[in-house]
């Protein structure tokens, strides 16, 4: 980030900033029409090395709905996504512009801790993940590296979070059989369990269906419209029909060709309602994508 774009020096305890932001907000804020906004990204522009990946990206994402970010690849879908609990802080070359804030905080300034980014904002990735472990060591990992050691708060907690990702009975029986032996729906609503896990404010999903059967899915989707009523979900994915079953609103990225440098940057198109934006969208390149006939 750049000094012109962080704000003052915030507090390492990102948790409690956040109930104090909250808790300071206009009471307008509440109201059905004009949700709690969760992340506001200003100007933001990703850079790698000395290439632009993403520039001048403008959005907001409001509490509890699900956002989809769709379009061809290469146009920054992923990138944007890992900005916002500071994955690509993992990538050595990445460089972060622009502001990206948390309920009002600056995730990019001076003090805030990465690790506890990523706990409140969790991810779920394109291919399931489980840890060569059992079912129940996976669920339990995140809750004892946070300190949890008592072994009856452990089985609430894992059988809480496999209840909300909608697997408590298909493998109640198993919990101590490895979780490689599940299925490729099994695992990724696992991985979506072991989020919930950490009791998380934000899930992202990157691609999280693409190596999924129709069935498997359509129980992910299911899972994603249960569970949103208490978590606030961004999701990336190159299934239009995907984006306009289960998003609240939408946004369509797209890429610039530098001719002179013949270099393609990310930028943001449009971001507006799912149905509108999948009806009636405000930009000529957003109803070609959608319609098929994009390029």
């Amino acid at each position: 980030m750049t000094d012109e774009t962080r704000a003052a020096p915030v507090q390492t305890d990102l948790a409690a900033e956040i109930v104090v932001s909250t808790e300071a907000a206009p009471a307008e804020d509440t109201a059905p029409d004009q949700a709690v906004t969760v992340f506001d990204l200003q100007d933001v522009d990703v850079h790698y090395g000395d290439f632009r990946a993403v520039r001048d990206v403008n959005l907001h994402v409001r509490k509890r709905e699900i956002t989809a970010f769709i379009g061809p690849s290469g146009c920054g879908k992923s990138t944007v996504l890992r900005c916002l609990n500071r994955m690509n802080d993992l990538i050595e070359t990445a460089r972060v512009g622009g502001s990206v804030r948390y309920h009002g905080i600056d995730l990019y300034g001076g003090d805030i801790d990465a690790v506890e980014v990523r706990r409140r904002i969790g991810m779920v990735f394109q291919k399931p993940n489980p840890f060569p472990k059992s079912i129940y060591d996976n669920l339990a990992f995140g809750p004892r590296i946070s300190g949890v050691r008592k072994k009856s708060e452990l089985d609430d907690v894992v059988e809480s979070s496999l209840r909300r990702a909608a697997l408590w009975d298909e493998v109640k029986d198993r919990l101590k059989h490895s979780a490689m032996g599940m299925s490729g729906g099994q695992q990724q609503r696992l991985c979506i369990a072991r989020a919930i896990a950490t009791e998380p404010d934000v899930i992202l999903m990157d691609e999280p269906c693409s190596a999924l059967d129709p069935i498997a899915t359509g129980r992910i989707e299911d899972l994603m419209e249960e569970i949103k009523a208490d978590y606030t979900i961004v999701i990336v994915t190159h299934n239009m029909q995907q984006a306009a079953r289960v998003s609240d609103r939408t946004a369509f990225f797209s890429v610039e060709v530098n001719d002179s440098s013949d270099t393609r940057t990310g930028i943001l198109v449009e971001y507006d309602q799912t149905t509108k934006m999948f009806s009636n969208p405000a930009d000529e390149r957003t109803e070609r994508y959608v319609t098929g006939r994009f390029g």
